[in-house]
């Protein structure tokens, strides 16, 4: 049977469609990336099964992730490349462009802070600070700041989801 194809199997036919949730969320994209790559086809004698649950592929729930997978902008050839990659925990970014993360063009700078000018002409945006009475405002020269060291109770492991 083909994806697009109306299912043969009768708890389909009692249940119907799983509905796409309106508006799509990240979570609704990560349980549609697991259903692709959990509910598989596994060949059998009497043709391909689901590998979870053992109904006629694709079941109820692969047609369910692969329809939330194309609303959310990927193709098919992407989402067959999810299936053969085999992590259902593989991070799909939210919103899904075709190049990329979408990204403003230039910063925009905020409405309170004026610019001033820093190291080489080039103009940075800073906020006013307010220093109490009797207190020596200290000014710094712009780039000698230090990196700041991540927070320790960050894993070290890249995101599953």
């Amino acid at each position: 049977m083909r994806v697009g194809e109306q299912s043969t199997d009768p708890i389909d036919r009692v249940l119907g469609e799983v509905p796409l949730p309106a508006p799509l969320t990240p979570e609704d994209v990560r349980l549609a990336v697991r259903a692709v790559v959990v509910h598989t086809a596994e060949e059998w004698p009497t043709g391909p099964l689901c590998r979870n649950d053992g109904a006629s592929y694709p079941c109820r729930l692969h047609r369910w992730g692969r329809r939330v997978l194309i609303a959310h902008g990927l193709n098919d050839r992407q989402v067959d490349a999810l299936i053969r990659h085999g992590n259902p925990f593989v991070h799909v970014p939210f919103p899904f462009t075709a190049t990329g993360p979408v990204r403003p063009e230039r910063p925009v700078p905020h409405p309170t802070r004026g610019p001033v000018a820093g190291a080489a002409g080039h103009v940075r945006n800073q906020a006013s600070r307010v220093v109490p009475s009797g207190v020596r405002p200290v000014v710094r020269a712009a780039g000698t700041s230090r990196p700041v060291a991540p927070p320790a109770a960050v894993p070290r492991w890249p995101r599953a989801s």
